[in-house]
C-alpha cells in the first residue's frame, strides 16, 4: 500500500471512499475468514476472571506441594484425584467421575532414599532410586565398583566378583556448560518458521543393526545372580544424550508386570556426584558408599483412571467439546511443569467458562489422564471406548458428535500458537479466534504435526486433536522429568494467560453453529506382528 500522502491530489470523497473499502477488506493472512463469530464480549469475561481472580497456582500447589509427585497407580495420584474431583464439584461441573480405563498394575512409591559417600572421604549424594525397581532391605554400607558388560563374553570377566557391591554401570557422560539460559522465549523468527510448511523428509531406513533385545535382560539376571547390592547410574539429558547437570533425570528401571523377571536396585545420581565416584575409582582409589532405598509396590488396586467432568451445552447438549492434560508425573521432583501446569490450565479454563456463566451450545468435558507417562495409556484407552478401535477403524456414534479435543503438555511456558496436525481447513477458524488472543502472545498457527501428547489418541483416529505451541521455559532442559521439576519453576504469569486462551479456544468452539472441520479419515492400521 502507498503511503497515505500519495493521495493528497485525489478528491477527498474518492480518499475517504477508498480507505472504507480497504478497511473493510479481509485482513493480510491468507488464513483469514471473516465470517467466522468471534465473540469478542465473551472473550472479555474470560480474561477479566482469568487475569484479576485466577486460582491457577493454588491448584499447582496442591497438586505438586501436597500431592505430588503422582505415578499411576499411586496413593499421591489417587489423593491428588480426589482433590481435583471436590474441586470441580465445588465449582459446580457436572458429572464428575473417575472413569476405570483398564488394568495398569501395582502402583509404585518411593518411601525413603539416602545416599553418602564415606570414603575416602564422606559428602552427600543427591539421586533417586527407578521407579518399579526394589529398595536395599535397610541401610547398606559397600564398595563401590565400576563394571562394562556390552556382551555375554563380558559376564566371565566380573563373574564372582560383584556380591554386595554398588556397581556402576556406566560412563561418565559429558556434563556441558549452560551458555543459553534454560529458560526463553521463542522469537518472531523462530515463530515464523513454525507456521512454514515444514520440508518433506525422506522414509528413514530403519533396518540397521538392533542388537540383541533380550541382552539386558540376561545381565539383570547376572547382576542378581552375583548378588549386587544396587546397580548406580547418572542420569541422561533426554536432549542432548549427555549429563543434565544439576538435576536428575528418572523414568522407570522395573516392570508393573508381577510376572515378568526380576530386577535389582537401581539409583540415579547426579551426573556431577556419579562422576566423581566413577573418576575417583579409576584412580584405583577405594570408594565407599552407604544407602537406604524403602519402595513400595501397591497392590490395593490395579486398575487406573481418568478424571472426567463437564459442563452441560444448551442446544447441541449431544455434541462435546474436550480439553485435557495429564495427571500423572514421573517421582522426581513433584511434577509441577509436567504436568500439573497443564492440568491445572485445564482445571482453570472449565472455571473461568463456569463462572463467567457464558452459555455454550455444546458440552465442554474435561479428562485429565493417566498414564501418559507410561504411553499415552490412559487418552488412548479413552478414545478406543467412546470413539472407536484405531486399528480397524470402526466408529462408535460418538465419533460423530465430538467437536475437537485441545491439549496442554509443553510445561509452564506461555502458549504462542496452536499445531494444526495438517489440517487446513481448520486455519481459517483459528485464525479469527487468535485475534483477540494476540495480545496475550498468540499469534502463530503451524501446519506441522507434533507428537508425543495425548492429542496424538484422537488424530489417529480422525477426529481434530490439537497442542499448543507453548514457549520452552526450561522443559527438556531443567525441568522435564528431573528432581527441579517443583512448584517455583511454574510462571504464574504464562500459566494465567494460558488458562484464558484455551477457554478462550474451547468457547467459541462450544458456540459455534458447525463441528469443527476435520481430516479424512485415517485408512485402518495394519496389524502388526503377533497381533498387536
Amino acid at each position: 500500500m502507498s503511503h497515505p500522502r500519495s493521495y493528497r491530489h485525489v478528491p477527498t470523497l474518492v480518499v475517504l471512499a477508498t480507505l472504507i473499502l480497504w478497511a473493510a477488506a479481509p485482513p493480510g493472512p491468507a488464513h483469514a475468514q471473516p465470517d467466522e463469530p468471534v465473540d469478542l464480549n465473551a472473550v472479555y469475561l474470560i480474561k477479566r476472571e482469568g487475569l484479576d481472580r485466577s486460582q491457577i497456582m493454588d491448584v499447582v500447589s496442591w497438586l505438586t506441594d501436597v500431592h505430588g509427585p503422582r505415578l499411576t497407580g499411586s496413593p499421591n495420584l489417587q489423593r491428588a484425584a480426589d482433590y481435583a474431583s471436590g474441586l470441580f464439584r465445588d465449582w459446580g461441573l457436572s458429572n464428575v467421575a473417575q472413569e476405570v480405563w483398564g488394568e495398569f498394575g501395582p502402583g509404585w512409591t518411593n518411601d525413603r532414599f539416602y545416599a553418602h559417600a564415606l570414603e575416602p572421604q564422606p559428602y552427600p549424594l543427591i539421586g533417586y532410586p527407578k521407579a518399579w525397581t526394589p529398595g536395599t532391605n535397610g541401610a547398606v554400607t559397600a564398595e563401590a565398583v565400576r563394571v562394562t558388560i556390552e556382551t555375554d563374553a563380558d559376564f566371565e570377566r566380573y563373574r564372582g566378583q560383584l556380591a554386595g557391591k554398588f556397581v556402576l554401570t556406566a560412563t561418565v557422560p559429558d556434563a556441558p556448560a549452560l551458555f543459553e539460559a534454560p529458560g526463553r522465549r521463542y522469537t518472531d523468527d523462530e515463530l515464523a518458521g513454525l507456521a512454514q510448511q515444514p520440508a518433506p523428509v525422506g522414509r528413514r531406513n530403519r533396518r540397521g543393526r538392533r542388537g540383541d533385545p533380550e541382552f539386558p535382560e540376561r545381565r539383570m539376571a547376572f547382576y542378581l545372580e552375583e548378588g549386587v547390592a544396587a546397580l548406580i547410574e547418572p542420569g541422561p539429558n533426554p536432549s542432548t544424550g549427555g549429563g543434565e547437570t544439576g538435576a536428575v533425570w528418572v523414568q522407570s528401571g522395573g516392570s508393573r508386570n508381577p510376572d515378568d523377571p526380576p530386577v535389582a536396585p537401581q539409583i540415579v545420581l547426579l551426573t556431577e556426584h556419579y562422576g566423581r565416584i566413577a573418576r575417583t575409582l579409576d584412580k584405583d582409589i577405594p570408594v565407599t558408599l552407604e544407602l537406604q532405598v524403602q519402595n513400595t509396590f501397591h497392590t490395593d488396586s490395579l486398575d487406573a483412571f481418568n478424571l472426567i467432568a463437564e459442563i452441560p451445552g444448551t442446544d447441541k447438549a449431544d455434541e462435546v467439546v474436550m480439553l485435557g492434560a495429564h495427571f500423572d508425573s514421573w517421582h522426581t521432583g513433584t511434577g509441577a511443569t509436567d504436568n500439573a501446569a497443564g492440568s491445572a490450565v485445564m482445571m482453570e479454563a472449565m472455571r473461568l467458562l463456569k463462572a463467567t456463566g457464558l452459555p455454550m451450545r455444546r458440552t465442554v468435558r474435561i479428562a485429565l489422564w493417566t498414564g501418559e507417562e507410561n504411553g499415552l495409556l490412559g487418552s488412548r484407552a479413552y478414545v478406543a471406548a467412546h470413539f472407536g478401535n484405531v486399528r480397524t477403524m470402526e466408529l462408535t456414534p460418538q465419533h460423530d458428535r465430538l467437536s475437537g479435543y485441545f491439549n496442554v503438555d509443553n510445561g509452564t511456558g506461555l502458549i504462542r500458537g496452536v499445531y494444526l496436525q495438517g489440517n487446513e481447513a481448520i486455519a481459517p477458524v483459528f485464525d479469527a479466534w487468535v485475534g483477540p488472543l494476540a495480545t496475550l502472545g498468540m499469534t502463530t498457527l503451524s501446519i506441522r504435526n507434533t507428537g508425543g501428547t495425548d492429542h496424538l489418541a484422537f488424530d489417529a483416529i480422525g477426529l481434530p486433536g490439537f497442542q499448543f505451541i507453548q514457549d520452552p521455559v526450561e522443559y527438556r532442559t531443567r525441568t522435564h522429568h528431573t528432581n527441579l521439576d517443583l512448584f517455583e519453576r511454574a510462571q504464574p504469569a504464562d500459566l494465567m494467560k494460558n488458562a484464558v486462551i484455551v477457554a478462550s479456544f474451547v468457547y467459541h468452539a462450544a458456540t459455534r453453529e458447525a463441528l469443527l472441520p476435520r481430516k479424512p479419515l485415517p485408512q485402518p492400521a495394519p496389524t502388526e506382528a503377533g497381533g498387536r
